[in-house]
């Protein structure tokens, strides 16, 4: 319905009555001009702050994806230095349990109890995605070895790693503990 028209443009008449929702009194007519630009501008404000609003909450929300995402990654890094730090400690057991076994005669019953928790020891390591450094036969790198002796020795190449006097190990691809080695040429 047009809320327009008028009673008078009905029927011609100008005496205040309501015919049909029209209106007819002009001074009701002029009252609901000046409403709907006071309406339009309170609407046109309403959404001025829906959209800020709706700003907000859209960067506020991918604050927090960020935030989630940070965190993520820093409690990852975090479990895998803690993993790095229990890997360190075990280490020279681990080394104890090698010397041992190397030095044991390994028909014994004592030996294989030995041998049983050092593989048990190596699972763990693998589980936990930690790997021995290659090293025998490798070039010698500084970011993996660590030289505790030079010997000249014509069946290596240069700067070959000859001897891992005591085994190195990394964890995604960060170094738990340099291989100690014997360098040859």
């Amino acid at each position: 319905m047009n809320d327009d028209l008028t009673y008078n443009d009905i029927n011609g008449n100008d005496n205040g009555e309501i015919i049909d929702d029209f209106i007819v009194n002009s001074a009701d007519k002029a009252e609901q001009d000046a409403e709907p630009p006071a309406f339009n501008k309170e609407l046109y404000d309403l959404k001025e702050l829906n959209a800020l609003y709706l700003d907000k909450i859209k960067h506020q929300a991918a604050e927090f994806e960020n935030y989630r995402n940070r965190t993520t990654k820093e409690m990852g890094q975090v479990y895998d230095k803690g993993i790095r730090e229990v890997v360190s400690v075990l280490l020279p057991i681990i080394d104890n349990f090698n010397l041992a076994l190397k030095n044991a005669d390994t028909t014994e019953g004592f030996a294989s109890g030995v041998l049983m928790i050092q593989n048990q020891l190596n699972a763990m390591l693998e589980n936990l995605n930690v790997t021995k450094i290659k090293a025998v036969n490798e070039k010698f790198d500084t970011r993996y070895h660590f030289a505790v002796s030079h010997i000249d020795d014509d069946s290596f190449g240069e700067s070959t790693v000859a001897d891992v006097l005591q085994e190195g190990y990394i964890h995604k691809d960060v170094v738990v503990r340099h291989a100690m080695v014997v360098v040859a040429n």
